[in-house]
């Protein structure tokens, strides 16, 4: 199994700010944020399978967009993987002929470019080639997943975007040989108010939730915001010393 960081940070903004995005192997993606733009159209044309944590918009600005650029060259629909309440915001404030036209009745209901598929939590979905998605528990202000990447030789979570949340790490702890942990802290400490009123994440808060993981795994912050990263690594190094986790990176790969 092989992930590549297309987007991790907070926000845009120079060569290295791209918005949420992984792609696992060349067929799926996790999330949709502005990483995706730095793939070209072959490589988009390749991605069959979707998965979304929630609706906010650095989370899927590319969604749309996927779909018009290759969705008349694919033989099958481009499939959306997310929970009902998602589902619903996309087709009401994206997919709504208003924002975007509804792929899922283009060319028409019977032969549509797009299809979504509902997800629950506790779902362990088979993608092929020995891989599942599990769909992990998350609190954020909108409906929102984790979920963990299972290969034949081990998982990755990726939190998406969540603040304290018990049932995720009771989730992550029962998954089979979990290698690695993606997580979000958005925010330095100063903004500890605001990371909880948004349902982010800070360094003190992410200490509080990484004593809750009982596995031994390699752990990675993601989601930093613009022009506060490195204050928000400096305090993680602080509270974790030798063990802290390490910010994730644009480009960088997963491979196992």
């Amino acid at each position: 199994m092989r992930v590549r960081i297309l987007g991790c940070s907070g926000g845009i903004g120079g060569a290295h700010q791209r918005t949420t995005s992984l792609l696992v192997d060349s067929d799926i993606l996790i999330d949709a944020g502005t990483g995706v733009g730095d793939l070209s159209e072959a490589e988009l044309a390749g991605i069959d399978h979707i998965f979304v944590t929630h609706s906010h918009l650095d989370h899927i600005a590319c969604l749309p967009l996927i779909v018009d650029t290759v969705g008349d060259v694919r033989a099958t629909p481009l499939l959306i993987h997310a929970t009902r309440p998602t589902r619903n915001i996309l087709k009401r404030h994206i997919f709504n002929w208003a924002i975007w036209p509804d792929f899922s009745e283009i060319p028409d209901a019977d032969r549509p470019m797009l299809a979504f598929r509902s997800l629950t939590v506790g779902d362990a979905v088979d993608v092929g080639q020995g891989r599942r998605i599990h769909v992990l528990p998350a609190d954020h202000t909108v409906p929102a997943v984790a979920y963990g990447l299972e290969g034949p030789r081990g998982t990755l979570v990726f939190s998406g975007d969540t603040g304290h949340c018990d049932a995720l790490w009771q989730a992550v702890n029962r998954l089979p040989n979990v290698r690695y942990v993606i997580i979000e802290t958005a925010f330095s400490n100063r903004d500890r108010r605001l990371a909880t009123v948004s349902k982010h994440l800070c360094p003190s808060m992410l200490h509080e939730e990484l004593g809750k993981l009982e596995v031994d795994a390699e752990v990675f912050i993601t989601h930093l915001k613009p022009g506060r990263g490195d204050e928000t690594m400096r305090e993680i190094q602080t509270l974790f010393g030798a063990r802290a986790p390490r910010m994730l990176k644009q480009d960088q790969v997963f491979d196992w």
